[in-house]
């Protein structure tokens, strides 16, 4: 028997999800929650016709109610980005939006894990433990889960691997602060840039700078191209569901609230964490050089002003 997951927004973003997960070992069932019912229940029908074809996955279209005993709650409900918007410019619709839906689930499934990819990602985390008292672990932003991959392929495309063979992290903000941590990139055991050099391919500070802006321009990129980025996003949300109903204690870079960080308080970054049934466990604390440490700083105060500036704005919880 496998786990019942949520997922709240049948937008292009919440359908990816949900399309991807019907596959996902460990996962039996999908509720597809959206206010707009009718398009909730055409997604989770056609999304379960193709799952049909090789798995037995049921996906439906529900209500919060019908969240009662789900493993993992997956919100992707909101506004999306707009061309020339940022992340973080987003936060105080979203998080109204998000504010009400964290309710409703925690009414249906209080044990559940709470997995956020509604931007701004990194804010929606401090929001569940700050406002609603959900356990850190329990409240997990996608964060720079998918910057990482995005570091991994262009990476791996550089130098003509496959990307499974890079290993390569990007922490703190999902947005324009984001660290991408060379000191530990690696493949086949030899840093990243000696890999590099033996390969014949070196990558010197121009091509870093370069590499970094692709990798955080990535979904502007494709925003501008074709209106939407859910694909990349649906397939992290996938692996990251199925770590967590696998008990795997794998580890990615994803976001959760920290009361303090570097002398930053009440912040939320990406740092490694190890996930599993019970959610994800205490950020583990890479090795900084002291450029990455400034960097990560600076992003995790950026994030603390937004998160206090956005809680501040919400109207006191009803008793």
């Amino acid at each position: 028997m496998g786990a019942r997951i949520g997922v709240i927004g049948a937008g292009q973003v919440g359908a990816a999800a949900a399309y991807l997960l019907s596959s996902t070992p460990g996962v039996s069932e999908i509720v597809l929650v959206d206010l707009d019912t009718a398009r909730a229940a055409g997604e989770a029908a056609d999304i379960g016709h193709a799952a049909a074809f090789g798995t037995s996955a049921r996906v439906r279209e529900g209500h919060y109610a019908d969240l009662a005993g789900c493993a993992v709650v997956v919100i992707t409900a909101g506004a999306s980005l707009k061309p020339g918007q940022t992340r973080l410019e987003l936060v105080q619709q979203n998080l109204r939006i998000v504010d009400r839906i964290v309710e409703q689930v925690l009414q249906a499934a209080p044990g559940c894990v709470l997995l956020f990819a509604t931007n701004p990602v990194d804010v929606m985390p401090a929001l569940a433990v700050q406002r609603w008292g959900v356990p850190p672990g329990r409240a997990i932003g996608t964060g720079c889960m998918l910057d990482s991959i995005r570091f991994r392929d262009r990476l791996a495309h550089h130098l003509a691997v496959a990307p499974g063979s890079v290993h390569a992290y990007v922490f703190g903000e999902h947005g324009d602060s984001q660290v991408l941590h060379w000191s530990s990139a690696q493949a086949g055991g030899v840093p990243i840039l000696e890999f590099a050099a033996q390969r014949g391919q070196p990558i010197d500070a121009a091509l870093q700078h370069t590499i970094a802006e692709d990798v955080r321009t990535a979904a502007y990129r494709i925003k501008a191209g074709k209106g939407v980025s859910n694909f990349g996003i649906g397939g992290c949300i996938a692996r990251l569901v199925r770590a967590i109903v696998g008990d795997e204690h794998s580890v990615f870079s994803v976001s959760t609230y920290l009361p303090e960080l570097q002398g930053v308080r009440n912040t939320c970054v990406s740092l490694p964490h190890v996930l599993n049934a019970q959610g994800a466990s205490a950020p583990l604390q890479p090795q900084w050089s002291a450029q990455e440490e400034a960097a990560l700083r600076a992003s995790a105060a950026v994030l603390s002003d937004t998160i206090a500036g956005a809680l501040q704005s919400l109207p006191a919880r009803s008793v």
